[in-house]
């Protein structure tokens, strides 16, 4: 079982939406998350000047996609105000920094996780990761590497709490309660967790929405196709990845390619259907 954790999200001019300092109170790592409309405000605070690496988020503009640039640098106010300059770098809207409470990090302590946060981010694909180059990773000792690792875990665990999960995976290989959801074509698997219904890739999809699909589900499966997360494969749709909805009945929706009530259609090996399990 995991242990608990006390995260302290600190918020400088009160507003929730604004600049936010989270860390995890037993750990030197601290997180500074700047909407990128603030970041000229963020002259006075020294956390963001250290050695340290950084996030930014965004949409990609070629499809939508949510996207991430990892990178470090020695003053990471200096770099940031660069990107905000950098025309070829203008999907971002928020960026968030990771820095040593105590200033322990060196240049290369942040290459090191700089380049290792590249490969977990591209191994668990939840965001487009809009690098240029791979990262070259630092060479280390390996009691510090262990130490980072400390580290990279407490990064991985408030990115998560600040509404970036970029290092959760969408389904575990384990999965617990498997739901699945069949049509005149549609066969779809999927399992009903945290973060909302998850769809497994290889999942088949109708391919015609009926006539009385409506706008939503319509504008919905148009998305998928979009951003390639459903492809066109032999009369049917497929999805490609493991893909998360935030309703049961969103993505059952899109698997049957009609309005539908989720809690009814997505049933166990059984019949029995997620409303009986998880509502009543």
């Amino acid at each position: 079982m995991a242990l608990g954790k006390t995260i302290q999200i600190y918020m400088p001019d009160g507003s929730p939406t604004s600049i936010k300092i989270a860390e995890v109170t037993t750990r030197i790592v601290q997180l500074i998350l700047i909407p990128r409309n603030k970041l000229s405000e963020l002259g006075q605070r020294e956390e963001v000047k250290n050695v340290g690496i950084y996030f930014l988020f965004g949409k990609s503009d070629a499809d939508g996609k949510d996207s991430v640039y990892i990178g470090e640098a020695e003053n990471c106010f200096e770099r940031l105000k660069q990107h905000n300059r950098d025309s070829n770098k203008d999907f971002w809207n928020v960026a968030i920094v990771a820095v040593s409470k105590t200033g322990s990090f060196t240049k290369s302590h942040v290459k090191y996780l700089e380049s290792f946060c590249y490969k977990e981010a591209s191994a668990i694909g939840r965001y487009k990761l809009e690098n240029g180059n791979i990262p070259t990773q630092s060479s280390l000792p390996e009691p510090m590497i262990a130490d980072l690792m400390d580290n990279f875990e407490t990064m991985k665990t408030l990115l998560s709490a600040l509404g970036f999960p970029i290092f959760e995976k969408v389904a575990t290989e384990e999965r617990k309660e498997i739901f699945y959801c069949k049509g005149k074509d549609a066969n779809a698997i999927g399992e009903y967790t945290n973060e909302g219904f998850v769809v497994f890739k290889d999942s088949k999809c109708n391919l015609i929405e009926t006539a009385t699909a409506g706008k939503w589900v319509e504008n919905m499966r148009r998305d998928l196709l979009e951003s390639g997360v459903l492809v066109n494969d032999d009369q049917v749709l497929r999805f490609v990845e493991n893909y998360i909805f935030g309703s049961p009945s969103a993505a059952a929706a899109t698997v049957l390619a009609r309005s539908a009530n989720g809690w009814t259609e997505w049933k166990d090996e059984n019949g029995i259907t997620l409303d009986q399990l998880k509502r009543q």
